[in-house]
């Protein structure tokens, strides 16, 4: 069986027979956020199921490409969609695109998903800067042998967020009249939403808004000394004295509606950085 830093040198290595770019910022794209691409001088797109040892996309409006280009000047590599735990992949799966990442030459990651809202003072629609995060999904993309190539077998996390990347984010929104919150990401494996309960535990053990994805790709991003940037949509309100049904449909409709702030944000950071 290959080492994982053999099966990342085997999907940067055909990545090359593609493109030479140096790629020094990473974009992941969560549901309904892949707009951001419309933005981005596209010089190469590359379908995942044509990558070695990469994940493919099942899940509905990630459309499962790697784009290299430019944004503000910067080399980029952008993922049009990601792999959560719940599609049947484990931790180290859905973090090995920012691992490939690495490879490339990334140093800065920006990471966004969709969630849903847990602070009263949250509203559907509103961005978050991940100030921090709680990892309940029953996994890590640690687990196993550590490769010294990577990083070191224990990695702090007192910092998984860049707080100079969140200085600048606040700046840049105050710059754009742009509100934005600040507070904790907690990952679930999912794929069912919360119950009332649930989300009561969550929102008293600290989270600001739920989730289903983002922790395992920060984890491998600080593991190999990545700043990460992390940026969170709300999508739905989840009170659970007042909660609602909730479609996928729903979602996808508050993502469009928060996405071209979430994108201009990230203009404004990158032109900034």
């Amino acid at each position: 069986m290959t080492s994982l830093f053999d099966q990342t040198q085997a999907a940067v290595a055909h990545i090359r027979t593609v493109t030479a770019a140096q790629p020094t910022i990473g974009i992941i794209l969560g549901t309904g956020l892949g707009g951001l691409v419309d933005h981005v001088d596209v010089e190469h797109s590359i379908d995942y199921a044509t990558i070695p040892h990469f994940p493919v996309s099942t899940v509905e409006s990630h459309k499962g490409r790697l784009i290299f280009g430019t944004i503000g000047g910067h080399s980029v590599v952008v993922m049009q969609g990601r792999f959560h735990l719940y599609e049947g992949y484990s931790a180290a799966q859905a973090a090995f695109p920012v691992r490939v990442m690495k490879l490339l030459g990334v140093r800065t990651m920006i990471v966004s998903n969709a969630c849903g809202g847990m602070n009263p003072l949250f509203r559907r629609g509103d961005v978050m800067l991940i100030d921090d995060h709680i990892n309940l999904l029953g996994d890590n993309p640690l687990i196993g042998p550590n490769d010294d190539r990577f990083g070191p077998r224990f990695p702090d996390m007192s910092e998984p967020y860049s707080q100079h990347l969140l200085s600048l984010a606040e700046r840049c929104a105050l710059s754009l009249k742009l509100k934005v919150h600040r507070g904790v990401y907690v990952a679930v494996a999912g794929p069912n939403l919360e119950t009332r309960a649930e989300y009561r535990f969550l929102r008293t053990i600290g989270a600001d808004v739920v989730g289903m994805s983002t922790v395992p790709e920060v984890i491998a991003a600080r593991h190999m000394n990545m700043d990460v940037l992390g940026i969170s949509i709300i999508t739905d309100e989840c009170f659970p004295d007042s909660l609602q049904p909730v479609r996928l449909e729903d979602v996808l409709a508050a993502a469009a509606i928060a996405e071209p702030n979430m994108t201009a944000l990230v203009r404004e950071v990158l032109a900034n950085l």
